[in-house]
């Protein structure tokens, strides 16, 4: 449980794809110190590749709701390559080795990666549709 209010009120105020982006990096993190303090204990990795897995089941169950305005081909995209994952996981937890975390960890970083170039340019795209009143601010002085 998170007590930090200015933790919440920042995760609230913040788009969905930043939000996804700051959790598969974490969850990223999570692979990759297993993967670099390998051999790790089995509950360690089970809890890394649990959380992964439960990540891709909300991304992969956002994205495919009939709701979701995302085009067809992507939401086909986002369900093979959460299938994909979810074989990888379970491979890796019938034979536990460090080399096998790099894809889910490289599938994060590079998903997160796409998510945060989305909200560079969502940023761009509104400051020169809204650009801030009286040109630009000075929050040096």
């Amino acid at each position: 449980m998170n007590t930090n209010p200015y933790a919440t009120s920042e995760a609230t105020a913040m788009p969905q794809n930043e939000l996804e982006a700051r959790a598969l990096v974490r969850t990223a993190g999570r692979l990759n110190v297993c993967k670099e303090n390998w051999p790790v204990s089995r509950e360690q990795l089970d809890e890394a590749l649990d959380l992964n897995r439960k990540l891709w089941t909300i991304l992969v169950s956002d994205a495919t709701e009939q709701s979701n305005p995302l085009p067809f081909e992507i939401k086909q995209n986002v369900f093979n390559l959460a299938h994909f994952i979810f074989k990888h996981t379970f491979k890796i937890m019938a034979k536990p080795e460090a080399k096998d975390l790099d894809i889910l960890i490289s599938i994060n970083m590079n998903i997160a990666k796409g998510l945060n170039e989305q909200s560079v340019n969502r940023a761009k795209a509104e400051m020169e549709t809204n650009p801030p009143a009286g040109g630009s601010i000075n929050i040096s002085e």
